[in-house]
């Protein structure tokens, strides 16, 4: 009976050694409901406010007695700061999930062990021409880096023993292989951060119209009352720079998580480009 083949190589096949969330639209679906839910019984919970026996919900559709409820606090303030607030607070809570599912994805990435020091110990294997050791790092380190050089190994070896093709054209065959494997890569390690991306600049921008129409129902009221209150207009300004601040925290949490786990995925792939000039080199000095 033939022995069963260790599948090392196969749990190392590029593009499949990331773990991380497919699709983030359920990622953006559970944040609006968790956003909602805290907006109607955290925010707009009565303890907040003047109007006794109104809670958020009650609040929220009982029209002008919703507006003749004050905020005793900055909770009750972001409250009333209307309908923007949940899309806000979805906008918020999304980078935040995919931040930390980009850390856990990008930690599989990294794999095992020290990036630099798997670099530094293939280099050594292939100075000392043991391939087959070098593939053994690589079932030990695991991740993309590893996935990826152990791809570059087999094909070594495969135009080592290939005795129709030129140099040249081995050479080119392998480097041609660490890019292709490169390419499997890539989009698993950039999964979601083009969501991120997109709300650095959208959370400022719903920030702003949030505080546009906050201003503009402040006014309204201001005009409709015929006196000027300046109670009421710092109230209706304080609601619509609520607005304001929740947009530009998105926008800020999102431009750093973005430009962190962009130079972390630089750092993966300049990993996987010079691993794979020494393993091209190694066979052009060697054959």
């Amino acid at each position: 009976m033939e022995a069963k083949k260790p599948n090392s190589a196969k749990a190392l096949q590029p593009g499949n050694n990331v773990r991380g969330v497919k699709n983030a639209f359920f990622i953006i679906l559970a944040c609006f409901v968790v956003a909602v839910l805290l907006f109607l019984f955290v925010f707009g919970h009565p303890s907040h406010f003047d109007a006794e026996g109104f809670d958020g919900v009650s609040m929220w559709f009982a029209g002008e007695e919703f507006a003749k409820a004050h905020p005793l606090d900055l909770i009750g303030t972001i409250f009333k700061g209307g309908i923007i607030v949940p899309i806000l607070q979805t906008l918020f809570l999304t980078v935040i999930v995919i931040s930390v599912e980009r850390y856990f994805a990008l930690r599989s990435a990294k794999g095992n062990g020290s990036i630099t020091k798997f670099v530094a110990d293939v280099r050594k294997c292939l100075a000392a021409n043991d391939i087959a050791g070098a593939k053994a790092l690589c079932a030990k380190q695991r991740g993309s880096v590893a996935a990826v050089v152990n791809q570059a190994l087999i094909r070594y070896e495969e135009m080592d023993q290939n005795t129709v093709l030129s140099k040249e054209q081995k050479i080119a065959t392998i480097q041609k292989e660490v890019e292709e494997a490169m390419a499997m890569e890539m989009p698993s390690l950039q999964q979601n951060l083009p969501i991120v991306a997109t709300l650095t600049t959208l959370g400022t921008l719903v920030g702003l119209l949030g505080t546009v129409m906050g201003m503009i129902k402040s006014f309204q009221a201001l005009s409709a009352s015929g006196a000027p209150d300046s109670t009421e207009l710092s109230t209706g300004i304080s609601e619509a720079l609520v607005n304001t601040a929740f947009g530009i925290a998105t926008g800020a949490f999102a431009v750093i998580s973005y430009n962190y786990y962009s130079n972390k995925i630089d750092n993966l792939t300049y990993a996987i480009d010079e691993i794979g000039f020494t393993i091209v080199q190694s066979f052009a000095a060697t054959h």
